[in-house]
């Protein structure tokens, strides 16, 4: 069995906007999300400044009973659920529970309620750590309570593969509804690892910029990028098979046409110089849509403002779309919000939807200088309109992990 997969619903929180439109609004616009953290204290940390969700008023969507057993990261995922499904107008008393699912992941979990957990343990003793520590902090909390809410009955999962973990749960769940297991699929990813643990963590191993100039700090693409910013939020799309939406007279946002994975089995934090397995991803979503790689107009790179990243993206670009590489534009949303790890492909994959739906390309904002190999269009600092059909996703994780995400405009 092999079934048409669309989208339906759409939801996001973000650094830039805490649902889809005001994201989407902030990003056509080239809004930067990045700003000195505020949520922690950060005398002692080197790095200052992340891409923090702001104004949220969680408690407009959350009782407190559920906010005090829920960790931050299932907090954004339940919010954003409650949008795409709400956007999506599904009827939960008429769809057939055993065959609506979820797939949600998120890259890390449960960082804040590990680091207060930890406290208690060596401040207090292991008497006083909380019944609800392990329940808050399994990754698969955020899919499993999404599925208690909506009574999901069908597969739960939660794909966790670094940076790569929404697009792999979504490109996973395109692939439970084309062949049969299922006719609804709420897909994405969440993250909120502004910690000082975390930020310790990848600044230590030289990943984070630490400039502390907001301005300047995510710069993909450009001459003098030196590192990733951190990010949090979610990104959750309902998915269903077309003819379960047509059944139902839903409206359509999008086609879901390709999906690629793939690991470069070469190191645990680099990327592969060459650029070939992520390549292979690319090649694998459009080879699945029955496209030529000169059909695609869009491409929302993983664009992480590393040294390697950016170039080994954009060696793996030149070797899927050779001499049309020059012709695509390229941009990425990490630029405004920096980098959300687990959620980043899912909210990137909203940014891909929505460029489809309205023609429009949101740009690469902090770009300045290029240097020799990143010579591509990536759009620079202002977004254009453009006749968009089909649109890429690239993610790229630690671990080596590929996934790519091929959409396509619904007429």
């Amino acid at each position: 069995m092999s079934r048409r997969v669309v989208i339906t619903g759409i939801g996001a929180v973000t650094p830039i906007g805490n649902n889809v439109d005001e994201f989407w609004a902030n990003a056509k616009n080239g809004k930067l999300g990045i700003d000195f953290i505020k949520s922690i204290d950060t005398d002692n940390l080197d790095v200052k400044i992340a891409g923090e969700v702001k104004d949220l008023k969680v408690e407009d969507y959350l009782d407190k009973k559920e906010m005090r057993r829920l960790d931050k990261f299932t907090q954004y995922a339940l919010i954003a659920s409650d949008e795409a499904v709400k956007n999506s107008k599904l009827n939960l008393d008429e769809i057939d529970k055993s065959r609506f699912g979820v797939m949600v992941g998120s890259g890390i979990g449960g960082f804040h309620t590990h680091e207060y957990e930890f406290s208690n343990l060596f401040n207090k003793g292991p008497k006083r750590i909380s019944p609800m520590y392990i329940p808050m902090t399994i990754i698969n909390a955020a899919a499993a309570n999404i599925a208690i809410k909506y009574d999901a009955k069908a597969t739960c999962t939660s794909a966790v593969t670094a940076c790569a973990t929404g697009t792999n749960n979504i490109g996973d769940a395109f692939r439970y509804i084309k062949h049969g297991y299922a006719d609804v699929m709420i897909s994405g990813g969440c993250e909120s690892s502004i910690t000082p643990i975390a930020i310790a963590g990848f600044n230590n191993m030289r990943a984070l910029n630490s400039n502390n100039i907001p301005q300047k700090a995510s710069t993909p693409f450009d001459k003098d990028r030196c590192g990733f910013v951190m990010g949090e939020g979610a990104g959750i799309l309902v998915m269903e098979s077309l003819g379960h939406a047509l059944n139902r007279n839903a409206d359509i946002i999008c086609e879901i046409v390709g999906y690629g994975s793939t690991c470069d089995a070469y190191h645990i934090t680099s990327p592969d110089p060459k650029g070939e397995s992520a390549s292979k991803a690319m090649e694998d979503a459009i080879k699945e849509a029955n496209i030529e790689p000169r059909q695609v107009s869009y491409i929302n790179a993983h664009g992480t403002s590393t040294p390697y990243n950016d170039l080994f993206e954009t060696r793996a670009i030149k070797k899927v779309f050779k001499d049309d590489a020059k012709n695509i534009p390229i941009s990425s949303t990490k630029s405004m919000t920096g980098h959300l790890l687990g959620a980043a492909g899912a909210v990137e994959s909203i940014a891909c939807i929505k460029s489809l739906e309205e023609g429009y390309i949101h740009p690469t904002i902090g770009y300045s200088e290029s240097e020799e190999e990143l010579d591509l269009d990536y759009v620079p600092n202002v977004g254009k309109k453009s006749d968009l059909k089909y649109a890429l996703n690239n993610s790229l994780g630690f671990g080596g992990h590929n996934a790519c995400l091929l959409f396509k405009r619904w007429e």
